[in-house]
């Protein structure tokens, strides 16, 4: 790996930690950067997927305050995460690469039309709300576990999926949808690493560059999402989520 090439992957780390402290898809940037440099595909998206956890820690530590109060929840939903991130790491492994790309772009564009229509869905549940599950019931529940198998798998826009999920059904306003976005998105990154670590081909050099750019820019993302007001955010998101399925299916 010569400097330049070194220099690109920790830009690309510092970018991905920013976009997935306010959104998520910051895969969308590490991982063709990484490819580009002469990884293969596969090895790539293992070592992204590793490199982008301390990006991830670092977001929550700066929404720790909008957490407050939801710590039953994310024990809930977390095991979600974990479990489908297991499983979505076992497939990466042994699936291959074409078996989801139908899909994934359906899920996201499903996912940004529910952050547009989230108000007035939220409006229409209220009048139900003691007919709902605090912590979002078993369906959530569902989802999450299939948002953090989609994570586990690749991950790119799984922040645009749990913000989707999370913001149509919890009675919370959307930057605590974010943090909670954050926890989630952690579980997946974090439990897929540790599968990864012992049974998949890792660039360390690569992960290590992601990691410190990431760690950077997941510290400040969460400064500059934190204040964005609730409607530019979910205009972030929703932007975020069309060039991931732009990506996606003309890649």
């Amino acid at each position: 790996m010569t400097p330049w090439e070194a220099v690109a992957i920790f830009a690309a780390g510092v970018g991905a930690g920013g976009i997935n402290a306010v959104v998520g898809s910051g895969s969308l940037i590490t991982f063709p950067t990484m490819v580009a440099m002469g990884m293969p595909p596969i090895v790539a998206n293992v070592s992204n997927n590793i490199g982008l956890v301390p990006g991830s820690f670092t977001s929550v530590l700066g929404y720790r305050a909008e957490l407050k109060g939801q710590r039953e929840r994310l024990m809930r939903l977390g095991t979600a995460s974990v479990l489908g991130s297991l499983v979505g790491g076992v497939l990466l492994l042994f699936l291959p690469a074409s078996t989801f790309d139908m899909v994934v772009p359906v899920l996201i564009g499903m996912s940004c039309v529910l952050v547009v229509v989230q108000p007035k869905l939220n409006r229409w549940l209220s009048a139900r709300r003691k007919d709902v599950h605090p912590n979002g019931g078993p369906w959530l529940w569902l989802g999450v576990l299939a948002a953090g198998i989609y994570g586990g798998y690749f991950g790119a826009a799984q922040g645009v999926l749990l913000i989707g999920l999370l913001g149509s059904v919890l009675d919370e306003d959307l930057q605590r949808v974010n943090a909670a976005k954050n926890v989630l998105a952690l579980l997946v990154n974090g439990a897929a690493a540790v599968l990864f670590v012992f049974v998949a081909e890792v660039d360390w050099r690569g992960v290590a560059l992601v990691a410190l750019g990431a760690a950077i820019g997941g510290f400040f993302g969460a400064r500059v999402g934190r204040r964005l007001p609730a409607p530019v955010l979910r205009g972030v998101v929703v932007c975020v989520g069309v060039v991931a399925i732009v990506k996606l299916v003309y890649a």
